[in-house]
């Protein structure tokens, strides 16, 4: 990569400084024709106080960082201006870089070139993806864990143990006269891929945590009109966020509001009551919250503890009866009857007048997620859809593999899926990428990135 890119690192607006960045062969080179001190001679990771010039006219005081190659974020020269913040400085210089011949950065090209030059592999670039858009800590510890090659060292161990397999079946192939070699029989290569079988599981499983980590948990509170959904929710976020009131039907639209528990996120939808209903606008919300209803993690089936469990009620189950429920016996001051239709479902028994059934709640959703434990792991987990979905291909092919070895194939055949199976679980890492891949991942990111 000969050319040098530039691009703003940071938001353009009203603040105390901005940050351009420059990366390429010429980017030394390029600074020093606007910049009042000569760089030629800096060493890396230094700093130098000036001033960037337009000819003779000083556009503004900044300081200029220089990495030199291979030490730097893409592995080229990089030079970083710290300028004053504010949109004309900073673009100003942004058209002294490009008139002196660099050009504007894609969104993500310095994180591609940093891959491209072998720095970083795809799966610590994805956590840098997931590290800059993390909305939790714990989010931001298992991000950290990607970008640290935790992850990537686990898939390339697998890789490698794959290797090993291929290596020896092309010795067996072409070197059969080796007397020391090892002979790759088809137990053997059931019980290399076995091993990598059972990781993949293991890492697939442990993928629900790492989900739940980053995108939170979505939790829907259904029932019928007036068994208190809204007042729940409130209580919930301690806030007003529904209006509550005795007429049936207030909740139109779904109502959303985010708790913490744990450090995790987690999503509550109070939604329309579900009955029958001619109402136009009160049917919309009664679609939006069906819809609410197969999206979530979890639902809350509040059931009113004083009255008779009816046709609507049995209507709203007949909804979610495939669905993860817990049953919440609202106003439980009231005498609970005991429900048939509702006993093979766990169940809570609360009050929102008083706060400490509200926790008991709370500790529930904990409980049913197992949210302490989740907390208290080493947050090695993968939580990238691109990834998962490689694993599944990789089980996919060890499936077929195995069919293949039950079916006594030659060995010298069998290598074909041995090594599809190592080319996937290279793809997660990026050691086999496609182009339109990598430019669908770096596109994500911003310009500056």
């Amino acid at each position: 990569m000969k050319d040098t890119i530039c691009a703003i690192a940071t938001l353009v607006g009203e603040s105390s400084i901005n940050v351009i960045r420059v990366s390429g062969d010429a980017s030394i080179e390029i600074v020093n024709k606007i910049f009042d001190r000569d760089l030629t001679k800096k060493e890396s990771n230094t700093i130098s106080y000036g001033f960037i010039m337009d000819n003779n006219e000083k556009v503004d005081e900044v300081l200029v960082s220089v990495f030199r190659s291979p030490k730097s974020f893409t592995t080229e020269d990089i030079v970083e201006i710290n300028t004053h913040g504010g949109k004309v400085c900073v673009n100003k210089i942004m058209e002294l870089l490009l008139c002196n011949g660099a050009r504007l950065a894609e969104p993500g090209e310095f994180l591609k070139r940093a891959f491209l030059n072998g720095r970083i592999d795809l799966m610590q670039a994805e956590a840098v993806s997931d590290l800059i858009n993390s909305k939790t800590d714990n989010a931001r510890k298992m991000s950290i864990k990607g970008v640290d090659k935790e992850l990537s060292n686990k898939i390339n161990d697998l890789r490698n143990n794959i290797l090993s397999l291929i290596a020896n079946i092309e010795v067996n192939i072409d070197y059969p006269e080796y007397e020391d070699a090892v002979v790759v029989t088809c137990d053997l290569i059931k019980e290399k891929t076995s091993y990598v079988e059972k990781e993949i599981h293991k890492l697939l499983d442990e993928s629900k945590n790492g989900l739940l980590i980053k995108n939170g948990i979505n939790i829907a509170i259904v029932g019928k009109p007036n068994v208190g959904k809204s007042s729940i929710l409130n209580k919930l976020l301690k806030e007003e966020k529904a209006i509550v009131t005795d007429v049936k039907g207030t909740t139109r639209d779904i109502v959303e509001g985010t708790i913490l528990l744990q450090g995790i996120e987690v999503n509550f939808f109070d939604t329309a009551g579900i009955r029958e209903t001619t109402e136009i606008v009160e049917s919309i919300g009664i679609e939006k919250s069906i819809k609410k209803i197969n999206e979530s993690d979890l639902i809350l089936f509040v059931v009113d503890s004083g009255t008779e469990f009816d046709k609507e009620d049995k209507e709203v189950l007949s909804k979610i009866k495939d669905k993860k429920v817990l049953v919440v016996y609202n106003k439980d001051d009231l005498d609970t009857k005991e429900i048939p239709e509702l006993l093979s479902f766990e169940s809570i028994k609360i009050n929102t007048k008083d706060e400490s059934k509200i926790d008991l709640l709370k500790n529930k959703i904990i409980e049913i997620f197992n949210l302490n434990d989740l907390t208290n792991s080493d947050y090695t987990y993968i939580s990238n859809a691109r990834q998962i979905g490689l694993l599944r291909k990789c089980l996919e092919i060890i499936k077929e593999l195995n069919e293949e070895v039950d079916k006594d194939i030659p060995v010298d055949l069998l290598e074909i899926n041995v090594k599809n199976l190592w080319e996937t679980l290279g793809e997660i890492t990026g050691n086999t990428y496609r182009d339109e891949l990598l430019d669908e991942i770096f596109s994500k990111f911003c310009l500056g990135k």
